[in-house]
């Protein structure tokens, strides 16, 4: 029997993937031979293979209406997996014999706080350039779904531990990878922007202070196996959130100016004569 938030989920999902192929073939009709591209065999054969076979078009437009598609389509999965957190469902998720009482109201989180942050960052992105502009709309998609796990998971029995434990076997192995390489993402682009906007010989003095400033707070972690695991995550996150902040700022002020060397101006010029 399919539950109602599957239903809900995955017309959603229908949805985003017919927006998405509309989409990927409208905007891809760049010389107007047709009306919309949708009469061009290769636009549709590019989109209903998601590029592989052909172009989709605007790649931007067309990668969030997919990213939308597929987090819709994974909503109503996981909830027609669960029963929607039906209560006999849960006590055999849980190993429990008994079902659970009533749900107690939903618990505090952060994600109303990053959901802000991340739309900061999407308007921020409209100025400067696409790549942060991306950056926020995947953010913000991100926000979505875990705000929605965590409102989920909260309500599906009266009691926080099993609430959590129930949570955590849904996303732990979903979060722990992505949020990993989302972390190192941000980071490595942040670094990136910084370095382009100092100069040469800063950009070098300032890459090897980085990197032994990572050295000496992974060598005083792993020296301190006692260290809680929130003052663990805490400063990582101050470090994050730092290069992250100086990253946008590096965006906004822009790069440097670049110069080709004299030699190699002086042969161009010899080819060119």
């Amino acid at each position: 029997m399919l539950t109602t938030g599957f239903k809900i989920y995955i017309s959603f999902a229908v949805v985003g993937l017919v927006a998405m192929s509309l989409y990927g073939v409208a905007s891809g009709d760049l010389n107007g031979d047709n009306y919309l591209g949708i009469l061009d065999p290769a636009a549709i054969i590019g989109v209903l293979s998601l590029g592989w076979k052909g172009g989709v078009g605007d790649h931007v437009g067309y990668a969030v209406l997919l990213f939308f598609t597929v987090a819709a389509g994974f909503l109503g999965l996981t909830l027609v997996g669960y029963r929607d957190a039906d209560a006999e469902a849960v006590a055999r998720l849980t190993d429990s014999g008994d079902i659970p009482p009533a749900a107690g109201p939903t618990a505090n989180n952060i994600w109303p706080l990053v959901g802000a942050l991340s739309v900061g960052v999407t308007m921020f992105g409209l100025v400067v350039g696409s790549a942060i502009f991306v950056v926020g709309l995947i953010s913000l998609a991100v926000v979505g779904l875990e705000w929605m796990m965590s409102a989920w998971a909260d309500r599906a029995t009266a009691d926080p531990a099993v609430n959590a434990e129930l949570r955590t076997r849904i996303m732990a192995p979903f979060e722990i990878p992505l949020l990993a390489a989302g972390v190192i993402a941000v980071v490595v682009l942040s670094a990136s922007r910084i370095m382009l906007t100092v100069s040469a010989a800063n950009a070098v003095w300032l890459a090897m202070a980085l990197t032994v400033v990572i050295m000496a707070v992974a060598i005083a972690i792993a020296m301190a196996p006692e260290m809680k695991k929130s003052t663990i995550v805490s400063i990582i996150a101050v470090g994050v959130i730092a290069i992250v902040t100086l990253g946008i700022v590096s965006a906004a002020v822009g790069p440097r100016e670049f110069h080709e060397h004299e030699d190699e101006t002086h042969e161009a010029a010899v080819l060119n004569s």
